[in-house]
């Protein structure tokens, strides 16, 4: 994965960074609602996974919104040129297993090797099922699937001992409200990489693409 070392002595968050990487806990989350009415309904007509529809979009969103591409590593700060989606797969005894799919900008060639690394992880047995390659893993976002649930907040667990700055989204249940379909979408960001302002330019960004 091709990424640039941030000079943080330049950089605007310098202080930010410098302030919320001492916390316990420097990921703030928030919660949206994505008008989904639209791509369900493209998606039933092609017969598509809804599930993949909107995990594209939403990647392609974050890749595009720079403050989802930072990441800590060894306490330098790097900007990668893409990151990759990794979501948790689910299997028929109701156990997961966690995944890796690369981004690509042709969204058939993106859900194409998604539902081949679906394949490879719903027909596994471990939570971590061996890599297809040597992908970076820190150039990924964090991706969870809840479509029972109509939540309004979520957390994750987390491994304080262990360095943690990838992004995480979960998508929730769709319901009508208003006659509209709509999703909650949790996002989950590192405080020294990130703001609200910049969830505010994805979420954007995603119902432009949930809607095209």
């Amino acid at each position: 994965m091709n990424r640039t070392e941030i000079d943080l002595n330049e950089w605007e968050r310098k202080e930010h960074y410098s302030f919320f990487s001492t916390f316990t806990e420097p990921f703030f989350g928030i919660t949206i609602q994505i008008d989904c009415t639209s791509a369900l309904v493209k998606t039933k007509e092609k017969g598509a996974s809804f599930f993949l529809y909107y995990l594209y979009r939403a990647i392609k969103a974050a890749n595009q919104v720079k403050n989802f591409r930072y990441r800590i590593i060894n306490n330098k700060v790097y900007l990668y040129d893409v990151i990759n989606a990794s979501p948790t797969i689910g299997r028929a005894n109701n156990t997961f297993g966690f995944s890796s799919m690369p981004f690509n900008e042709d969204e058939s060639i993106f859900i194409k090797n998604a539902k081949e690394e679906i394949e490879r992880v719903q027909n596994g047995t471990t939570l971590f099922p061996a890599p297809k390659d040597n992908d970076d893993f820190d150039a990924v976002i964090h991706c969870s699937a809840l479509p029972w649930l109509n939540f309004t907040s979520m957390s994750h667990a987390r491994n304080y001992n262990l360095p943690d700055s990838c992004p995480k989204i979960s998508f929730g249940k769709v319901v009508t409200i208003d006659n509209k379909k709509q999703m909650s979408v949790s996002i989950h960001l590192h405080h020294g990489l990130a703001d609200g302002y910049h969830v505010s330019i994805f979420a954007d960004k995603f119902q432009e693409f949930m809607n095209s």
